[in-house]
Order: C-alpha cells, then structure tokens, then sequence
C-alpha cells in the first residue's frame, strides 16, 4: 500500500519579492478567526475582553490584545489584533510565538494560531478561506490607489484603520498597520489573481 503524506501549502506559496524599496510577501502564519457577539451583548464583550485582553473595535477599526507589540508582520510575540468589520462582527488574527510552526504541531492544534474558548459569541475558523499579503514600502499606497476606490491618503485612511473594499473585482480586506505599511486579505479561491494584480500595479509604479 502506498504511504500517502499531505504537506500543508500555503495560498500563495511562500511568495516574497521587492520592487525597489518596495517589498510584497506573503504573510503565511496568520490564522483568522470570525467572531460573532451573541444576542448576550454585554456579557460577550466582558468575555473578549476577560481572554483576549482586547476591547471591540469600532467598524472600521482595529484594537489589540494584551500581548501584541509589533503588528501583524515581523512580530516576534503572540498577537492578536481585531478588526471591526461590522457592529457585531470581528475578524481576529493571530500570529504564533514562533515565526514557523512545523506541520506536525500545526495539525495538533488545529491551526497556526489558537483562539481561546470565549463565552456567548460565535467563532469560526477562516484561516483557509483567506490568502493574506504585506505590503510595505514608500511606493505602497501609490501601487494601492491605482486598484483600491478607497482615499488611502494618510488623513483618511489612517494607521490601525481597516475597510472591507474591491481591488481588480476582486473582494479585499486592507488594512493599514503603520505609515506605508498595509495587511490585504482576499480569498483564497482567487489568491493568485489578486497577487497579479497587486504585483502588476507595483511594477507600473516602480518603473
């Protein structure tokens, strides 16, 4: 009988380039979570707040757990940031301690990041329905505006903001951590054709 053996794979395959002073990569130990708030309002934001360290965001904000210090990309400490997608909806991202998990450990727990149990709200795991990109560099927002509708000047689309948006027909969720520097999550089911798009619009503006 052959032995068969699955090997986890990313959406977009590791992907990590640099147009100019530009770096787009793949952000690939990041698991997502939807949080949903029961009709128990009260007693499900004490709950998030009693084990994730995190208050709810308002729409079109992002707030942080007790434990993040570095955002989402480069952080070297278990982080959880939430996003307000909603009035009663989050979306939380988590990125382990360690910048790689082997598949073993990976499969143990059930994903790369683990949520806590949290009383009266809704979770579901997303982290594979999603492929999740980083952008940063001086010639980010000037690659985004090209295929974002959002003003994503610096007054209006400021640090810790994050919008549900369509890049290319494509459904995205953008994030802006710092100044020039952003978190994209589309669907995996259309990964590589939001890539094309963010790398063609890159190498317009990097020429």
């Amino acid at each position: 009988m052959a032995n068969l053996q699955l090997n986890a794979q990313t959406a977009l395959n590791g992907y990590d380039n640099r147009f100019g002073n530009t770096r787009l990569y793949e952000i690939s130990n990041l698991s997502i979570f939807s949080v949903a708030l029961s009709h128990q309002r009260d007693a499900a934001l004490a709950s998030i707040k009693s084990a994730l360290g995190a208050t709810w965001p308002e729409t079109g904000k992002s707030t942080f757990g007790d434990s993040a210090s570095n955002g989402i990309m480069g952080s070297t400490d278990q982080t959880c940031r939430l996003l307000g997608m909603q009035a009663d909806q989050v979306f939380a991202l988590f990125v382990p301690p360690e910048a790689a998990r082997t598949a073993a450990s990976t499969a143990a727990s059930g994903s790369v990041g683990d949520i806590p149990d949290i009383d009266h709200v809704y979770i579901t795991d997303q982290s594979d329905s999603w492929a999740a990109l980083a952008l940063q560099g001086d010639n980010a927002v000037s690659a985004l505006e090209r295929i974002c509708p959002l003003d994503l000047h610096p007054t209006s689309f400021a640090p810790n903001q994050v919008a549900r948006t369509v890049m290319e027909h494509l459904a995205v969720i953008i994030l802006c951590e710092s100044e020039n520097h952003y978190v994209l999550l589309s669907p995996r089911s259309s990964a590589n054709s939001f890539l094309h798009a963010v790398e063609q619009s890159l190498r317009n503006v990097s020429q």
